[in-house]
């Protein structure tokens, strides 16, 4: 699974030119179901996004959760994200779930996330979608799950 959370003063979607789903402060996430993921992976993006303190105190510092900051989140599929551009001129989707596997794990992650408190709006799963956005900061950040090895990652070198 990769997710690409964006710390937002507002976000929305629209589908054919309506909006669908919209937010004020809180998390825009873009995620992809890859092949291979499980409810183990669902389980582990909802504790990260529910918990990451990526919300400013008192002090400026980012030191406040989601939830004690009064945000949301707007939940967004987004299969390109499991796609790859290394070889080619057209992007190259293999990596990316079927939507018969990737729309119940999607689910299974807005009802995760539920659970933990968070109040979760989404996009329409597999729709030609628009995403509007202020992004507060900025502050972008990029998950996956299973983390790759590598130095960006923290392994040893």
């Amino acid at each position: 699974m990769k997710a690409v959370l964006q710390r937002v003063a507002w976000a929305r979607v629209k589908v054919e030119g309506e909006v669908r789903a919209s937010i004020g402060r809180g998390l825009l996430i873009l995620v992809a179901i890859e092949r291979g993921d499980t409810l183990e992976a669902v389980e582990k993006a909802a504790e990260r996004f529910a918990t990451l303190r990526v919300f400013e105190d008192a002090e400026g510092k980012m030191n406040v959760g989601l939830t004690e900051a009064g945000g949301s989140v707007l939940l967004v599929s987004q299969f390109t994200l499991a796609g790859s551009i290394a070889k080619g001129r057209r992007p190259s989707f293999d990596g990316a779930a079927p939507p018969e596997v990737a729309r119940p794990l999607f689910e299974a992650l807005v009802d995760a996330l539920g659970k933990r408190g968070v109040v979760v709006a989404t996009g329409v799963f597999g729709a030609r979608m628009e995403v509007e956005l202020l992004n507060d900061g900025p502050v972008t950040f990029i998950w996956q799950y299973p983390q790759p090895k590598g130095p960006a990652q923290g392994a040893d070198i």
